[in-house]
């Protein structure tokens, strides 16, 4: 394996996401074979140099590593399952969203059939693929990450977590639950002062500098986990992190509650069991420990 331009590289699924990969491929002049289930999407990519597959059994003759970037677990295996003997010693990155379990029993999949297989989760929407702020996360095949690293880094940062399939998983996964929440209390905030008239363009221009502004808290609240000790000095108490006065104003404004009544609850629970002079990142055991 190389990591020469002129190394042929197979992409199978050209939804939003597969089609950017394999733009970027074509634009740093590798020999890309495309296919997808649903004719049609390849057209631009041609254009540009790539060839269409009319099957994936055809796409992947060319030789080279094979990405993969499909709907889900299931189609994953609807496509590959049947190429697994051709595809043995071989590298296949997949791309496509997993759970880490789904992760690992793919990993343990290709192992079976003496395929290389790195696990990779995409921390960026397709307009972002080679561009500026694009990370993907890999585990699995150190070789496959260390041999195909130019290539990989072509779509955008590229991180090695090690080789537990799963754990690129984790990260994306547990990456996006700090996002949608965060935008979860963006839009409820946007919610609660539309009642007054007041735009969400205009709420976004206050909110996108302050939010920006809370996420340095990130690594003091980190290293209070990690350490342990909620009774530092000079963190925020749960009580007076009490988020009453939120819940109240949004009644006031006739907004659901679900988004800030979470937090709420997480807080509630510590208090209730007699932490609440301790501070705010004690909310962390409310989530760690489900009981």
């Amino acid at each position: 394996m190389t990591t020469e331009t002129n190394t042929p590289v197979t992409v199978l699924g050209l939804g939003a996401m597969g089609t950017a990969l394999a733009g970027a491929l074509v634009g740093a002049g590798h020999r890309t074979t495309v296919w997808n289930r649903s004719p049609g999407r390849a057209g631009a990519l041609v254009a540009g140099g790539a060839v269409a597959a009319g099957t994936a059994a055809e796409a992947i003759r060319p030789g080279g590593p094979v990405v993969v970037c499909l709907l889900d677990h299931a189609s994953v295996h609807e496509v590959l399952d049947p190429l697994a003997g051709e595809l043995s010693g071989r590298a296949v990155v997949n791309l496509t969203t997993h759970s880490p379990a789904q992760s690992r029993e793919l990993g343990a999949w290709a192992a079976a059939h003496g395929i290389a297989y790195l696990d990779g989760g995409i921390m960026a929407v397709p307009a972002m693929i080679g561009g500026p702020g694009a990370a993907l996360l890999y585990s699995g095949s150190a070789p496959v990450f260390e041999e195909h690293r130019a290539l990989l880094e072509l779509w955008g940062d590229a991180t090695y977590f090690g080789d537990d399939a799963g754990m690129a998983s984790l990260y994306d996964l547990a990456l996006l639950a700090g996002m949608y929440v965060m935008f979860a209390g963006f839009l409820h905030g946007a919610a609660m002062v539309a009642p007054a008239g007041v735009r969400a363009t205009d709420f976004a221009a206050l909110a996108a500098p302050w939010l920006s502004a809370m996420t340095g808290g990130f690594q003091g609240y980190a290293e209070i986990v990690d350490g342990g000790d909620y009774t530092v000095p000079g963190q925020q108490s749960l009580e007076f992190s009490d988020l009453g006065d939120i819940l109240a104003a949004g009644a006031e404004q006739g907004v659901a509650d679900d988004a800030v009544a979470m937090v709420q609850r997480l807080i509630r629970r510590q208090i209730d069991a007699g932490h609440g002079k301790e501070g705010f990142a004690r909310i962390f055991e409310s989530i760690r420990n489900s009981a």
